[in-house]
């Protein structure tokens, strides 16, 4: 047997990459380092942390000495994580990680380093890595654990990504590299600002095995109106045909920067082990995504982290980080 570990289960380690002043976050480098500081030192109270550096020196001087803290030194394009980093499966009892193509969201950005990041950190890593000629991001997949992979059309079947291949085969190939029979397509739902072509991490995840939580929205004036009340009925069905539970999360107000509408969502989550972090923007949703938070999660703890820093970069969360299954450790 052969599926896609989900994130709800136990980790071992969560990856992330340190922002440096040769990534997009330049113009404000520093407001950015300690966005990635706070997560940082919020992972580590929960469970272990390998942090990618530029330098590792420079990087290891923003930490007191803690066991769960990790460094190894490589210098990336940018700093998404989720996007880049390798998944984990799980064949035949054996835990494997798989290292997809990373084409910078369809050849929009360079990504060169980024795409090479999963082969050159391998030795860091106490499992195989397997490369899977197929242009995929963490981002675009969740996974159930069991049976089941929830995705966008609009980035998983977009023609910037895997332009030989059929609809048909990319279904076939992901039920193969995954070993999930059920790859259901989200054909709506978009968040203004969104490089990715509509991430499904920034739109529905999956808290367990038959429970999806998802952006809703019920401002008819904002335009992302239309398209997030098809995605709730897309989901509705699925609901009906697989058994799924639902769990509706605020769209947040309108957040502008340099005259631009950024991707903020409550759906970009992060799980660690006994703890749900979850992304604030500072707007009167806030408090309401958190309490739904604490009325899910009713035996994890749910931390508030400031994430305005990183929509100005169009990302959030939980594209910044990448989970690790439990039997996978850092050597």
């Amino acid at each position: 047997m052969k599926r896609l570990i989900a994130e709800f289960e136990e980790q071992s380690f969560t990856q992330i990459i340190f922002p440096h002043a040769k990534t997009d976050w330049v113009e404000y480098l520093d407001e950015a380092e300690t966005t990635f500081t706070n997560i940082i030192n919020e992972i580590i109270k929960y469970q272990k942390c390998l942090v990618v550096c530029s330098d590792i020196e420079d990087v290891k001087s923003r930490f007191e000495h803690n066991v769960n803290l990790y460094f190894v030194e490589y210098e990336t394009n940018d700093t998404w994580a989720r996007d880049s980093s390798a998944l984990c499966i799980e064949d035949s009892s054996h835990v494997k990680l798989l290292d997809f193509n990373f084409t910078g969201w369809g050849g929009k950005f360079d990504a060169s380093k980024d795409n090479a990041m999963s082969q050159a950190l391998q030795k860091n890593y106490n499992k195989e890595l397997l490369h899977v000629e197929l242009d995929l991001e963490g981002g675009a997949v969740e996974s159930n654990g069991i049976d089941t992979i929830l995705t966008t059309s609009e980035c998983m079947l977009n023609k910037n990504r895997n332009s030989s291949l059929s609809p048909s085969q990319i279904t076939q190939i992901l039920q193969y590299e995954f070993g999930m029979n059920k790859i259901l397509y989200l054909n709506h739902g978009y968040l203004a600002g969104d490089d990715t072509d509509s991430h499904v991490d920034t739109l529905a995840r999956f808290i367990d095995e038959k429970t999806i939580m998802y952006v809703t929205c019920k401002n008819e004036s904002d335009e992302h109106f239309k398209e997030l009340k098809l995605m709730q009925k897309e989901l509705l069905e699925f609901s009906k045909v697989y058994g799924l539970q639902l769990i509706e999360l605020p769209m947040t107000d309108a957040i502008h920067f340099e005259d631009e509408r950024l991707p903020a969502t409550y759906a970009n989550f992060l799980f660690v082990n006994g703890a749900v972090l979850v992304p604030t923007y500072g707007v009167t949703q806030d408090e309401e995504a958190l309490d739904i938070f604490r009325k899910t999660f009713t035996d994890k703890e749910i931390v508030a982290i400031n994430c305005m820093a990183l929509i100005k970069q169009h990302g959030s969360l939980h594209c910044v980080t990448m989970n690790f299954a439990k039997e996978v450790d850092i050597i």
